[in-house]
């Protein structure tokens, strides 16, 4: 298998990692890519990103109000 982050992943296809990945295991190498995007336009002086380990992306939301989500403008 393959080692990521600590964890034995096995040969093939690994659809989601604990870190959030999708990967390819085979037993000469391991490619992974990222399941999230992180957002880049958004209100920077009033919110703030949280990463959300649950669904795999970030969460923007207000500092003063983490319970009310911002508007987000584009990802990368």
């Amino acid at each position: 298998g393959c080692v990521l982050d600590g964890k034995l992943y096995p040969f093939g296809e690994i659809a989601r990692t604990e870190s959030c990945f999708q990967c390819s295991c085979s037993p000469h190498a391991m490619s992974c890519c990222s399941l999230f995007h992180t957002p880049t336009g958004y209100d920077k002086e009033n919110c703030k990103i949280v990463f959300n380990r649950e669904s795999c992306d970030y969460d923007v939301v207000e500092k003063n109000n983490p319970s009310k989500e911002c508007v987000v403008y584009s990802h990368v």
